[in-house]
């Protein structure tokens, strides 16, 4: 079987970034994995922000170019208001949204997120409406059916033009994540060797184990786990002393196969890249970091 007729099959991954925990290198790992695909292994990459706190985005653009797209309704939003609350006409496809060679680095596209993503209350309104028209009894059908379909119907378009589509999910288990998850065929877990990372992890298992179970019924859910990467903060350095009980616990309970052998190292010049709204790989080939980016991503490549 030649390479060109499995190229008729979607190649197209989509991985989300998760973990119930902030502050673990979440963005950081997208958007450099991302550059990383596209600069040294000419794939066609798109970066989905899922996060209110735009890190993402703003990884990728200047603020400046962030305002003025939000201003023409550029932003994830719009196509998230037009499924909750449809209009008539819509001016604005997802082509038109996506922002493409970010970084001036072809191949490396960005669906930029938005401070404002959705409004729980109108959802809640649309999906009982819904389950009214429908004589639906049953709200958490309506309301699980509209998670498993939201962002993959988003993503429908444009799902054939790319060889990696990255979703960076916001901390915690919202709407939103939920249903990139219930999208994704892979899920990239970031975290730090410490304990409440580790919780962070654990929970997000659990989640996922619930969401496979309650869309059991439909289509299966089939995201699995593509590995955990830990990121190094100058804390555990130091000290050291949870890093082990960590690394233990960790593959007691996933198993040593499912942790990255790369790990991202304290690097200075990884989050002074945030300053030049480019990644660190960009900015700073150069530096520590950067290369375990590299390596992380002939890892993950390797994996898949």
């Amino acid at each position: 079987m030649g390479m060109r007729q499995q190229r008729t099959q979607p190649m197209g991954y989509v991985i989300a970034t998760a973990n119930m925990k902030g502050g673990v290198g979440k963005t950081t790992l997208t958007v450099n994995l991302a550059t990383c695909l596209a600069k040294n292994y000419g794939k066609r990459v798109l970066v989905l922000d899922l996060d209110s706190q735009i890190s993402a985005t703003l990884s990728l653009m200047s603020p400046l170019d962030f305002a003025k797209r939000r201003k023409q309704s550029k932003t994830f939003r719009y196509l998230i208001d037009q499924v909750i609350n449809p209009e008539p006409e819509a001016k604005l496809t997802i082509q038109d949204i996506i922002q493409s060679q970010v970084c001036n680095l072809p191949g490396l596209d960005l669906l930029p997120g938005d401070i404002d993503l959705y409004d729980e209350f109108v959802v809640s309104e649309m999906l009982h409406q819904q389950a009214t028209a429908l004589g639906e009894q049953d709200f958490e059908t309506i309301w699980n059916r509209f998670e498993r379909v939201l962002i993959n119907n988003i993503l429908k378009p444009v799902r054939q033009e790319y060889d990696f589509i990255l979703l960076d999910c916001a901390p915690g288990y919202n709407l939103l994540t939920r249903s990139a998850l219930a999208a994704s065929d892979f899920y990239i877990l970031p975290a730090k060797p410490e304990p409440l990372s580790v919780v962070g992890i654990q929970l997000l298992e659990r989640r996922i184990a619930q969401l496979k179970d309650s869309h059991g019924h439909e289509t299966k859910i089939n995201i699995k786990m593509l590995g955990i990467v830990f990121s190094m903060s100058s804390a555990n350095l130091l000290t050291g002393r949870y890093y082990k009980q960590v690394m233990h616990r960790v593959v007691e309970d996933f198993g040593v196969e499912k942790i990255c052998k790369v790990q991202i190292p304290v690097d200075v010049n990884v989050a002074k890249a945030v300053d030049s709204f480019m990644p660190a790989v960009l900015n700073a080939p150069q530096s520590a970091g950067s290369k375990a980016f590299f390596q992380l991503t002939q890892e993950l490549l390797q994996k898949l």
